[in-house]
């Protein structure tokens, strides 16, 4: 079950897109654990009939999974991450908008409107606005689905994974004589995960009937299939493959953190880079980028661009791109520090050949910067100091982080206890002696990333929550209210006139108030992306 900020926030969000009912039954699901259909018209008060039509929503938007067990049968949970995808879809439909034009996105739009579709409803949907236009969404369409920024649904994607997890890992242990070791139960695990991955790619395969074009000419012993077209299935359900999306945001906070860290030059080439091998970046969970070479980087550059604006070049001769390109690399790499320490703080592998872009160190610093950010706010620039020491250095006692941080043991000391209150170091305990007596043990002070990184995501879950309310409350108010349900009338909607100047600087302030919320919710949604999904990634670096 998901923890008290996560269950409001996802509650806040379900009721604000499916109303206070479908939000009570969820409420009642992320509270107790997954029910079956008569439990949960038994918690939530509801009559059954009520119960099912809103789970037949959840689940036609994806948020419900499906579990069958032994003695309770069919059993329903929420699924956590995909409620909480909510909060990006406007971002995902700005995206699509960029990159494949307004009917793309009116068909993300319209699929996140519904949860999932099949081909020929979002087709006679959209045609309904623009009968001519059938084409032009029709192959709108059609690259959405090949470039996977839409995948098809089927019924695997139903289905709680932990449980196909576990009856799986179940099949390979029975496989096993004998007592089973460690490295044998590992080996069950591992197979078991592999199983469940080759089947949602499987899965995934399906939606478009593809035929091979011939080139003409040839006779039929030699013909070589050179273009490959297709037709999408008509009876597949599609929704929106997140992965595909996220990337964007992944790539935009690299290019964004490049520029912080340099300047506007390194900035264009880190998105060239990002730019050459997009296609082939699938997932959040890839460490690195495929090999990119020089001469490709410099074709996603425009003549505009100018790289040598950001260098100074011993001769006064401007250099060419792929210089500046070359130089930007040998920066961004850190190829004058070649030490641990430079290439944890690298975000590209530069040699004479290929260049990489590695996601798992970025995605490791963009996460220590929030930490950090979040110790500077509650606890000032000593408590970066001791838990920026405590990350180089690992364990350390009390008077050793007095005498290294150059601060007096007096102001240490409340100094660590208000970061342990916050979850920001926690303590080791080391006794010298069986009995663990408090005097005659070491207390050793450390960071613990996950448990960390846990409370301030908890925290900005709250946040995010707290904004909402806000964002209701303020709506709520009599005078605005009422300009509002004014501004919705029909004849105001025709002639916008008959609104008066007052009401005109009611709906004005609010508009600025809503911005400012909005800007607000993005950036601690950013911290969000950070620490929630790079988190993948870069596990194994902070472990």
């Amino acid at each position: 079950m998901a923890d008290a900020h996560t269950s409001r926030l996802c509650v806040q969000i379900i009721h604000s897109h499916f109303g206070s009912l479908t939000a009570k039954v969820a409420s009642v699901l992320l509270t107790r654990g997954r029910l079956t259909l008569p439990s949960l018209a038994r918690y939530s008060g509801l009559k059954t009939r009520t119960v099912r039509a809103a789970v037949l929503v959840l689940v036609q938007h994806n948020i419900l999974w499906h579990a069958t067990l032994d003695k309770e049968g069919e059993v329903l949970e929420v699924n956590i991450e995909e409620c909480l995808m909510r909060l990006r879809f406007g971002k995902y439909t700005w995206q699509t908008e960029v990159l494949f034009g307004k009917a793309g996105a009116q068909i993300v739009q319209l699929i996140l409107d519904h949860g999932k579709l099949r081909p020929p409803d979002i087709i006679s949907e959209l045609s309904n606005l623009d009968p001519k236009g059938s084409a032009v969404y029709s192959q709108a369409l059609y690259k959405l689905v090949e470039e996977a920024y839409l995948k098809p649904s089927t019924v695997l994607s139903h289905e709680a994974p932990r449980d196909k997890l576990i009856k799986y890992e179940a099949e390979e242990k029975a496989k096993i004589v004998g007592f089973p070791t460690s490295k044998q139960l590992k080996a069950a695990r591992e197979t078991a995960q592999a199983r469940i991955k080759r089947e949602e790619k499987d899965a995934e395969g399906v939606g478009i009937k593809r035929k091979a074009k011939d080139q003409p000419g040839q006779r039929s012993a030699k013909r070589k299939a050179t273009e490959t077209t297709g037709v999408l299935e008509d009876s597949v359900y599609f929704r929106l493959n997140f992965d595909k999306f996220n990337i964007h945001i992944r790539n935009s906070l690299i290019e964004k953190a490049v520029r912080e860290r340099y300047n506007d030059g390194a900035a264009l080439v880190i998105r060239a880079a990002l730019k050459v091998t997009e296609s082939s970046q699938k997932t959040l969970l890839e460490n690195r980028t495929e090999p990119i070479s020089v001469a490709n980087i410099a074709m996603q550059l425009s003549d505009e661009d100018d790289l040598s604006s950001g260098l100074v070049f011993s001769s006064k001769k401007g250099a060419s791109n792929t210089t500046c390109i070359k130089e930007y690399l040998g920066i961004m790499s850190n190829a004058d520090n070649p030490t641990t320490v430079g290439k944890a703080s690298s975000f590209v592998s530069y040699d004479s050949q290929k260049v990489y872009v590695e996601f798992d160190l970025i995605a490791n610093r963009l996460r220590r910067n929030v930490l950090e950010a979040v110790t500077r706010e509650r606890h000032g620039t000593e408590g970066v100091r001791i838990v920026r020491l405590l990350l180089e250095t690992g364990k350390m006692d009390e008077k050793q982080i007095s005498k290294i941080v150059m601060m007096a043991p007096k102001d240490v000391r409340p100094l660590l206890s208000a970061l342990a209150a916050d979850s920001l170091v926690n303590t080791q305990e080391v006794p010298r002696s069986a009995d663990r007596a408090p005097s005659r043990t070491f207390y050793l002070w450390h960071v613990d990333l996950v448990k960390a990184y846990s409370m301030i995501l908890g925290q900005l879950y709250k946040t995010l929550y707290n904004i909402g309310i806000r964002r209701e409350a303020e709506k709520e108010e009599p005078m605005l209210k009422a300009v509002l349900e004014k501004r919705e009338r029909s004849d105001v909607r025709l002639d916008e006139s008959l609104l008066t100047s007052l009401d005109k600087d009611i709906i004005k302030e609010w508009e600025q108030k809503e911005e400012k919320l909005t800007i607000l919710e993005m950036r601690v949604e950013e911290c969000v992306f950070i620490l929630r999904d790079l988190s993948a990634v870069s596990q194994g670096m902070d472990d």
